[in-house]
């Protein structure tokens, strides 16, 4: 496994930093470029300036990425071809649900910044050997939801999680209140039937719910 370049360490650094600031990544697949451009549209106007696609084209990422603002993500990257295929769409970073090395080493050649997922401490542990610090959890509601990531953030202070899987918007502020979750992942706004009929004031009203419920809550007086 080759080690990490300082060009990679940056762009991951830089990409961690869009991510902590967005909080939410907004999962979609799309079947047609005018959807990405549209859907990604409304969540930048809407304050989730993220996205990461389920097995996109190599249009549909193009589409995404002339999107202005918008921190564009592949996700479901399997193999080293679907790595190739975020770089040349122009995608700002990748992910997967789980760790393939073969996918790890590509995207260290390819310098993609890369995610991959994790489901276990013993993994954790493998990619902090490598010097990996930001880690998708996937599936994070079936594995034990926020008690889960409290539980392996403690005993891993330096790695900073982005859950996925089961998360809607009546449990995403529970996982945003935890220190060590850098973005949360969910697929609650963007969803099929909205874009089927076009309906992209509904996707942005939905991403504005979801930005004001990343937003820390006021203390009252004591």
């Amino acid at each position: 496994m080759p080690p990490m370049t300082r060009v990679m360490e940056i762009a991951e650094t830089q990409i961690a930093r869009r991510l902590a600031t967005s909080r939410i990544v907004a999962l979609a697949a799309f079947e047609e470029t005018d959807q990405a451009e549209a859907a990604g549209s409304a969540l930048v106007r809407a304050g989730v300036p993220c996205i990461e696609l389920s097995a996109p084209t190599l249009a549909v990422i193009r589409g995404a990425r002339r999107v202005e603002g918008l921190l564009v993500g592949v996700g479901s990257v399997h193999t080293a071809d679907d790595a190739e295929t975020a770089v040349r769409g122009g995608a700002h970073f990748g992910s997967s649900p789980a760790t393939n090395m073969e996918v790890v080493h590509a995207c260290r050649e390819l310098e993609l910044p890369f995610f991959p997922g994790v489901a276990t401490p013993s993994e954790i542990e493998r990619l902090m050997v490598l010097g990996l610090r930001v880690l998708r959890v996937f599936p994070a509601a079936s594995l034990g939801g926020p008690g889960f990531l409290q539980a392996v953030a403690a005993i891993y202070p330096d790695v900073r999680f982005i859950p996925s899987g089961g998360i809607g918007p009546e449990s995403l502020r529970s996982y945003l209140n935890l220190s060590s979750v850098l973005a949360v992942c969910t697929s609650g706004m963007v969803r099929p039937d909205l874009l089927r009929s076009r309906s992209y004031d509904r996707i942005e009203w939905l991403a504005r719910e979801a930005a004001r419920a990343a937003q820390p809550r006021e203390r009252g007086p004591r």
